[in-house]
């Protein structure tokens, strides 16, 4: 007999076009967090197709996929439940498994279903489960209900994600499908569309003889106001914040010149107080040829901004040290090169490596080398660096662009200090045991062509340090390396331990 579910599950997996689907920073946020969270090595969200899983989102992986029957998110999906393997060598389920017996060496897995409604218009709609979010390590253990309680909150987080993208989607097609007949459709057919894009919505309308202000009861509610009080104009705009209100006029008169619709986010404070973020999109209604009001719709998109801030904050720090990781260090070094050549200014990238940290987690445990890492994170965030961006490119690797126009007229002299205050020293069963930083310096000015030949230059500044003596510093094209000490660099207090 045909397993009608399980068609109807392939055939929305298809639909909603994720597999082989490119990498989405959203998702890929998810899954650091969940490795974070419960500190297994790997975190996947996976979708269970006809013959394969396919990871949409991975953290501690490299491959893509796996056949279906090895897998360990087909037994979740097919039951339909959480799944929590503590022991894979202990489980007949799984102890042959290739995935346990060889790479990735799978002992711990706990899996929890993410799900989609089968037609998205229908609130009574069955949800199909198309894979799960999942933890794995190659070490047993076992999960506590708090854990699994979060890995559930973050599955649901998969699932909004993933309506969001479907929503979107919908909303492009029906555009698209609706595109040639929006020049006959009135204002409330207009209206229509556009709260088909952006859903639960207030509506507005001002006329442009008068300057007469007509909102929806949700509009009103949005503005925590009295449903029909009269509002003008100019209250209208003080709701929001002054930068958001100058975007909104200018872009309000953009449209009355040019005719083109307009879609802005902007910050808002409610008439009790309460911040918002809110989204306002408008275009103008004809009659006979000529503009005769502006219509458009409101939406509150508080949460979605919150969640979407959360996640962009997760993907550019580093978990540990919790300054910029080294995605965000790609993105500032690249802004540098344009702002760089533009003002006609100049700035230096500092690479930094520890010396003798390895023996530090030899030794003393990783916890001992996270703590080092921490305290060389927060001294490169010292108050006399004024603001120079600090960034953990992974392992004992860090950056230091520096930015400062004082710093760096004496850029010999900062490199002194920051290898002096770089050393620290712990004690532990009465042995010291002291790391130190070698640092490759370049300069970024407006010959520098690219982010690897920047990085390129520090690199080759860092080797040199490194072959000469660890512990001092070497700037790109020069020769006479740098040792610790004192600067002009004006002093400022630092805790150290050790």
């Amino acid at each position: 007999m045909v397993d009608t579910s399980e068609e109807a599950r392939l055939a929305l997996l298809e639909r909603l076009e994720l597999l082989d689907s490119a990498p989405e920073q959203e998702f890929d946020a998810v899954v650091q967090l969940a490795q974070q969270l419960t500190g297994c090595k790997i975190a996947l969200v996976s979708l269970v197709d006809a013959h394969r899983q396919w990871f949409k989102a991975k953290a501690g992986l490299d491959v893509n996929e796996t056949p279906r029957d090895i897998a360990f998110c087909a037994h979740a999906v097919a039951a339909d439940d959480v799944l929590v393997v503590p022991d894979a060598r202990q489980d007949d389920r799984f102890a042959d498994n290739p995935l346990v017996t060889g790479a990735p060496d799978i002992r711990f897995y706990a899996g929890v279903p993410i799900h989609a409604a089968e037609d998205a218009s229908d609130d009574t709609s069955p949800r199909l489960p198309l894979g799960t979010l999942c933890v794995i390590d190659d070490q047993p253990r076992t999960i506590d209900p708090a854990s699994l309680k979060m890995l559930g909150h973050l599955a649901t987080l998969v699932e909004t994600l993933i309506s969001a993208r479907r929503t979107a989607a919908l909303a492009v097609q029906m555009a698209e499908e609706r595109g040639h007949n929006l020049r006959d459709l009135s204002r409330k057919h207009r209206q229509l569309r556009q709260a088909e894009r952006i859903a639960n919505i207030g509506s507005w309308r001002l006329t442009l003889g008068d300057n007469q202000l007509e909102w929806s009861d949700q509009t009103y509610a949005i503005h925590e106001m009295e449903c029909g009080a009269e509002i003008s104009l100019k209250a209208a705009l003080d709701f929001y914040a002054e930068k958001s209100r100058e975007i909104l006029v200018s872009t309000i008169e953009q449209t009355l010149v040019t005719g083109e619709p307009f879609d802005v986010e902007a910050d808002f404070t409610t008439a009790r107080g309460n911040y918002r973020r809110v989204r306002s999109m408008g275009e103008l209604e004809l009659e006979n040829g000529k503009p005769v009001a502006l219509i458009g719709v409101f939406q509150d998109i508080t949460e979605r901004h919150k969640m979407e801030e959360a996640l962009r904050h997760a993907a550019h720090t580093d978990d540990l040290t919790r300054i910029a990781s080294r995605g965000r260090c790609n993105q500032v070094i690249d802004d540098s090169i344009k702002t760089t050549a533009a003002a006609g200014q100049r700035c230096a990238l500092l690479l930094i490596d520890l010396d003798h940290f390895k023996a530090v987690n030899d030794r003393l445990g990783h916890q001992a080398g996270d703590d080092v890492l921490r305290v060389i994170a927060s001294r490169l965030q010292a108050p006399y660096l004024a603001g120079s961006f600090a960034a953990r490119l992974g392992g004992d690797e860090f950056v230091l662009l520096i930015t400062d126009q004082a710093l760096l007229r004496d850029l010999r002299g900062l490199l002194r200090r920051l290898l002096l205050d770089l050393r620290y020293s712990i004690r532990a069963d009465k042995q010291t045991f002291r790391v130190s930083a070698t640092i490759g310096a370049a300069w970024l000015d407006a010959q520098t062509a690219s982010r690897s030949d920047l990085l390129r230059n520090a690199d080759a500044a860092l080797y040199a340090a490194k072959r000469r003596e660890r512990g001092t510093a070497v700037i790109a094209g020069q020769a006479v390396p740098i040792a610790p000490g004192q600067s002009d660099v004006a002093p400022v207090a630092i805790a150290r331990q050790g």
